[in-house]
């Protein structure tokens, strides 16, 4: 009882004390203190109605922001500018990339990999670790960072600043009703916009919804955004065969519109399957939320290059990275273990070959889309040795296993007619890009975020289905006429 006492005393005093200080900090305050926050708050209330509430017979208050808000969501002139900055955002990742992305290529492979070479010899390394070592493993590992890295280091903050500027906001809600008539939800429109950055970062960016059913359609659908790996194969494809159908001087506006075509197919596709899920496996109603369209703001760029380089670019490329290594060294190791008088590969090609014709592609396409599972920023470089591989072709590329690509364009397209491609072909190989397997990045991020191997395979072999079922079609409608 006594103990008590002494604690409710103790407790009693500290009170006090907290009182008697309040006190005096009270008047340190000044004794407008009380009518200094009220008016504040008043001026503020005042100004949010001028700017949004409209008397009838009063001329409208003006706001920057809402005379900007009057364009970019208008329905007439919200998409065209919407897909006008998707655009410009897109060049200025493919053109500013080329210039740092031959630097390191530069480096890491016409450099690195003699040097490297070399010393292998110096000591006498054995042939078959030398190649699975650096032929194999780190070429993989410097394709990936030569083709990825770029991109990712432009787009990223250019996308960070467009958040940051409020643009992406309204981005969500021009695509809002959208998604909602396939029952999904308006920010889905966010996650598929940073997907064409990287599937990855674009799945994690999915947790912005609250809602599981709607968070699981985008983490599924979101592999339909062109990810950065696959832009480079979707413009050397088009440049050589949809830019060779018209004149030089048509060339470049042909090739990108038929990039263009399948990143807006990729979006069609994205509201179909997420209508199709959320009336079947996903049924539910899609839920509503208030979208508070922040003010436009001028970007914190220092704090905008930190958060893209570290915390989306570096840790993607690590894992892209971490899944290359070993890719390479099978890559390697298909293409020069030999059964019989063929590799593996040979085999494999030989084998899938009928069955990759009645989807207008061949058998080099599927095996090199089965071994770049860890990125698809090596399909080409990888499609390039397999084809000198399997067609026998003489004086191209650095040998057997070895993955690399070819400084021009007429170079790259002897090789592929060589090997066989026609333009259906490079249509399927096109569409095939978009609907296939996320790589195994996305795929592993895909279990962390949904914590289900269900979710995980059905989010990987769904666009495989699709990308079959699309290509068996293009190509029954081609030989139809030809």
């Amino acid at each position: 009882m006594n103990q008590d006492r002494m604690q409710n005393n103790t407790i009693k005093s500290k009170g006090e004390e907290i009182i008697a200080l309040a006190n005096t900090v009270r008047w340190d305050l000044g004794i407008d203190f009380h009518d200094s926050i009220i008016e504040s708050i008043y001026e503020d209330a005042s100004l949010i109605a001028k700017k949004t509430v409209q008397q009838t017979g009063e001329k409208e208050a003006y706001s920057f922001d809402l005379k900007i808000d009057k364009i970019v969501t208008s329905k007439w002139l919200g998409f065209p500018l919407m897909f006008l900055m998707l655009t410009v955002v897109f060049w200025l990742t493919v053109a500013g990339a080329n210039y740092p992305s031959g630097l390191l290529a530069s480096l890491l492979i016409d450099t690195m990999h003699p040097i490297l070479k070399g010393f292998a010899a110096s000591v006498n390394m054995p042939w078959w670790l030398d190649g699975v070592l650096i032929d194999g493993a780190y070429l993989s590992m410097a394709w990936v960072i030569a083709v990825m890295l770029p991109p990712m280091a432009i787009f990223f903050p250019i996308f960070t600043l467009l958040e940051d500027l409020g643009y992406l906001p309204r981005v969500a809600f021009n695509m809002d009703s959208l998604f909602r008539k396939a029952g999904a939800h308006g920010k889905q429109a966010l996650t598929m916009s940073m997907g064409f950055g990287c599937n990855a970062a674009g799945v994690v960016a999915a947790r912005v919804i609250d809602s599981p059913r709607e968070r699981l359609i985008a983490i599924i659908t979101n592999n339909f955004s062109l990810c950065n790996g696959r832009w480079p194969t979707q413009i050397l494809i088009a440049s050589i065969f949809m830019g060779s159908l018209v004149p030089a001087g048509m060339a470049g506006i042909v090739s990108a519109g038929a990039v263009v075509a399948i990143a807006l197919l990729g979006i069609f596709f994205s509201l179909v399957v997420s209508w199709v899920l959320s009336k079947s496996v996903l049924k539910g109603e899609a839920s509503s939320f208030s979208l508070e369209l922040p003010p436009y703001r001028p970007p914190r760029v220092l704090q905008t290059l930190y958060t893209s380089l570290i915390d989306r670019t570096i840790i993607v490329l690590w894992r892209a990275v971490v899944f290359a290594v070993p890719a390479g060294v099978f890559i390697w190791l298909v293409a020069n273990i030999h059964m019989g008088d063929l590799s593996i590969a040979e085999h494999f090609i030989q084998w899938s070959n009928p069955f990759a014709i009645i989807f207008g592609l061949n058998g080099v396409i599927l095996l090199a889309y089965i071994i770049a599972i860890p990125a698809n920023e090596i399909v080409i470089p990888t499609i390039l040795m397999l084809t000198v591989l399997s067609a026998k072709l003489t004086g191209v590329g650095a040998g057997s296993g070895v993955m690399f690509e070819l400084d021009s364009l007429s170079d790259t397209a002897n090789v592929l007619h060589a090997g066989g491609w026609t333009l259906l072909t490079a249509v399927n190989l096109m569409l095939f890009s978009l609907l296939h397997n996320p790589c195994s990045t996305t795929i592993m991020t895909i279990y962390k975020e949904t914590k289900s191997a269900k979710w995980t395979l059905v989010s990987t072999f769904l666009p495989i289905v699709l990308g079959f079922i699309v290509t068996f079609f293009t190509t029954q409608i081609w030989l139809l006429f030809h």
